[in-house]
């Protein structure tokens, strides 16, 4: 393991908004699975990265389903793709670098064992650090609180791992509650 690269890719990844979700989902990760190997951490921390950077495919809750698969799709293969990059200039060799562009590649759809701890330690970093994010989409008018709930649902419910479900659940609740709160 070379833990350079997780102190590179902490560093890579904070000036982007929200830089927190994707520092819980490495938490999250770890909660799940305490010895991932290094291609999990790593795909966890930097899952979300193509949105840092202009010109990708952009989500619109108001006309858009939770799940939109082209959506979420192209912002998948995105993010693979420009991590991959960024972790073949900071000298990761090319199974790592395959296995993380693999594995965030999945991370909205899960499907291995592996993508499935990723994707479960996103959708908790989300509904822990990201319903603000949707309570702001019905405050300024981009849904309405029923698609808010529906995004949250979404999250919760792609979750396979029992354990990650289990520790969803109360964070599921609270992500509804401050909805119906507003």
């Amino acid at each position: 393991m070379e833990p350079h690269l997780i102190e590179k890719a902490t560093a890579w990844i904070e000036p982007y908004f929200n830089a927190e979700h994707l520092r819980r989902a490495l938490d999250w990760l770890l909660e799940l699975e305490p010895e991932a190997p290094e291609s999990l951490k790593l795909a966890a921390l930097t899952h979300d990265m193509e949105r840092f950077f202009p010109g990708g495919p952009q989500f619109d809750p108001a006309t858009m389903p939770p799940g939109e698969v082209d959506y979420f799709t192209a912002h998948a293969e995105r993010s693979a793709r420009i991590v991959g990059d960024w972790l073949g200039e900071n000298e990761a060799n090319d199974e790592l670098v395959a296995d993380v562009r693999a594995l965030i590649t999945l991370h909205e759809v899960g499907g291995t064992p592996a993508a499935d701890l990723v994707q479960a330690a996103d959708s908790l970093s989300f509904l822990e650090v990201n319903s603000e994010l949707v309570a702001s989409w019905v405050e300024k008018g981009r849904c309405d609180a029923e698609r808010g709930k529906q995004q949250h649902e979404w999250m919760f419910e792609r979750i396979r791992p029992r354990r990650a479900r289990d520790l969803a659940l109360p964070l599921y609740e609270a992500a509804i509650a401050r909805l119906e709160d507003r």
